[in-house]
C-alpha cells in the first residue's frame, strides 16, 4: 500500500466506517474524541500551538481546541475536512500530504504534532516519510505523538485498514535518525520529545 492507495482508500470511505465507536452510535464515536484530546492535554502544554496531522472529520481536534489549543487541522481529504467544518466552522484546516506541510508552515514551527491512527496504514518507508515531515513541523524540544505500535511479531501492512507494526529496535533507531527522544507517558501511543538527529 502506497500512501496515495490509503488516502484515495480513506477519502471514499463511509463516514460510518471510519472508527469503531460509530458503529456503537455517533455519540460514542466524539465522546471518545473527547477523551482521547483530554489524554493529549496530559502531556501538550496548556495553550500549545498544535497540529492533527490526519485530523479526518474532527474527532480529537475539535475537542483539543475546546481546551483551548491552537489547533491546526491537516488531512489530505478534503472530504473530510469539510466534514470538520460542518462541524467547527472557526477551525483552521489544511489540505495536505506530509509533504504539503513545510509550504503551509513555512518557518513556523509547532508547539505539539499528534498523529492518531495514521501511520499504522502505511508502508514502513512511508511510515518513516511521513514522520520525518511531521518531526520537521515540530520545534526544537516540541512534543510529537504518535500511532505507532511496536509488535514482539512486527508486520507491513497489506491493505488500506492493515496495521503496520515495528519491532522495537528498528523503532529505537527511527527515532535516533529522525530525531525523536522517546518520553515516559501513560499514554496508549508514542510520546517523543523533538530533538537534533
Amino acid at each position: 500500500m502506497t500512501a496515495a492507495d490509503v488516502i484515495t482508500a480513506w477519502d471514499a470511505a463511509d463516514p460510518a466506517a471510519i472508527h469503531p465507536t460509530r458503529r456503537v452510535s455517533e455519540w460514542a464515536y466524539w465522546e471518545s474524541g473527547k477523551v482521547q484530546a483530554g489524554m493529549l492535554a496530559s502531556v501538550i502544554p496548556d495553550g500549545a500551538k498544535v497540529l492533527d496531522f490526519g485530523c479526518g472529520d474532527g474527532r480529537v481536534a475539535i475537542p483539543l481546541a475546546a481546551l483551548g489549543y491552537e489547533v491546526t487541522a491537516v488531512d489530505s481529504s478534503q472530504r473530510m475536512l469539510d466534514r470538520l467544518t460542518d462541524r467547527a466552522p472557526d477551525l483552521a484546516t489544511v489540505q495536505a500530504t506530509a509533504d504539503g506541510l513545510a509550504a503551509h508552515l513555512g518557518r513556523r514551527r509547532m508547539d505539539a504534532v499528534y498523529s492518531l491512527a495514521v501511520l499504522i496504514h502505511h508502508s514502513y518507508a512511508d511510515c518513516l516519510h511521513i514522520i520525518g515531515r511531521l518531526r520537521a513541523a515540530t520545534k526544537l524540544g516540541g512534543i510529537i505523538v504518535l500511532d505507532w505500535p511496536v509488535s514482539e511479531t512486527p508486520e507491513e501492512a497489506d491493505s488500506w485498514i492493515g496495521v503496520t507494526t515495528w519491532s522495537r529496535e528498528r523503532q529505537a533507531e527511527a527515532c535516533a535518525g529522525i530525531g525523536l527522544e522517546p518520553v515516559d507517558s501513560e499514554l496508549p501511543w508514542g510520546v517523543y520529545r523533538a530533538v537534533k538527529p
